[in-house]
């Protein structure tokens, strides 16, 4: 693992845990009762839009905020803890995370439009849970705190096919893993996915982004931080730096270079200063 700047400061992980919620439902009940309720499909909208299939009612894909809270609740595992302080152990971060609580609190206080959201699947048949419910456990699921080091491990146990890098404990099905990022990939950029995949080639999750490859070096995954938003809501530094990274070393899936490599070859710590000498150059 290599990390630079404020690595280890923490913040709230919002709407990079879709994925790995989506992943344990999978895990749980498989993808065709998951699928029942919620689709496949890219929305080509932004992260809150009402984007119900119309023949089903399900929302197009987990990944915005309405297909996020039905795949939620289509699992019964809990996943979070029900006490204001409460704290849930994230296998695939291998720590455990908490939940902040005046975020949480400030989630529910202004969380009117993921209620509606929740209310139309509820009138649809596609969520299980009572809206309040349902609703209360995405908050606390969005209000979790993480450093970008834990989104890299997070997004490295699905580039590895489930299995946690660090603790070397299967945390996540092989299909459920790659599924995920096989929607995310499609999806987790919401209506700029698209251009996302084309031009940087890796499957991420905003808001806080956190992208995994898993062939391209392989089963490696890098979380960035930075809190200004692009138009479509992700993080604009963040998205820059990743498509540098996989433009300056070939990260997209689709290249083919004569052997997966890393851009790292070493980092060296002296005082508060770390330097990274990467391949042709050095920061």
């Amino acid at each position: 693992m290599h990390s630079a700047g404020d690595a280890d400061r923490p913040f709230t992980i919002q709407s990079a845990s879709k994925p790995f919620v989506y992943a344990l439902a999978i895990s749980e009940l498989g993808i065709d009762e998951v699928h029942r309720h919620v689709g496949f499909e890219p929305s080509g909208e932004p992260f809150n839009a009402i984007s119900l299939d119309p023949d089903t009612g399900r929302p197009d894909n987990p990944l915005i905020n309405g297909g996020a809270i039905v795949a939620l609740r289509s699992s019964t595992a809990p996943t979070c803890s029900t006490g204001s302080n409460g704290s849930v152990p994230v296998l695939v971060a291998g720590r455990e995370l908490h939940v902040d609580d005046q975020v949480f609190e400030s989630e529910t206080a202004t969380g009117d439009r993921n209620r509606a959201l929740a209310y139309l699947a509820k009138s649809s048949g596609v969520l299980r849970q009572s809206v309040d419910d349902a609703t209360e456990a995405y908050f606390r699921q969005c209000s979790l705190r993480v450093t970008t080091e834990d989104l890299a491990v997070m997004g490295a146990t699905l580039a590895n096919g489930g299995v946690n890098p660090l603790t070397k404990r299967r945390v996540i099905s092989e299909r459920p893993s790659r599924l995920t990022l096989s929607i995310t990939a499609k999806c987790g950029m919401y209506d700029h996915s698209g251009g996302w995949m084309a031009r940087v080639g890796l499957p991420a999750k905003a808001v806080w982004v956190a992208a995994s490859s898993p062939c391209n070096p392989p089963s490696s995954a890098s979380g960035v931080y930075s809190p200004p938003l692009d138009p479509w809501g992700n993080s604009a530094r963040g998205s820059a730096v990743l498509r540098t990274l996989s433009e300056d070393f070939d990260l997209h899936v689709f290249d083919h270079p004569d052997e997966p490599r890393s851009p790292v070859l070493s980092w060296t710590t002296e005082g508060d200063v770390t330097t990274g000498v990467l391949r042709g150059s050095s920061i």
